[in-house]
């Protein structure tokens, strides 16, 4: 079961509303696409929502998000 999502695994959606995906439902907020815009990289947690839609599948939404740790600098080799 997927539990984080990048925006480009939500298929790089430009407009807040629902999106079929894969694993069910998700809607996306105008404020989750304000953090994917200012850090493309970000990776949102998937928030399970009560009851199913009519169509059988499962329903999220985005909840807290996490931004990739920055690359380690390489230690400088002695002369």
């Amino acid at each position: 079961m997927i539990t984080k999502i990048t925006w480009q695994r939500a298929g790089l959606v430009t407009e807040p509303g629902r999106y079929m995906l894969r694993f069910g439902w998700l809607t996306v907020t105008a404020e989750d696409l304000a953090i994917w815009q200012q850090y493309p990289e970000a990776a949102f947690t998937l928030v399970a929502l009560p009851g199913i839609a009519d169509d059988g599948r499962e329903q999220f939404h985005l909840g807290a998000f996490e931004l990739p740790l920055p690359p380690m600098p390489e230690d400088p080799q002695p002369p």
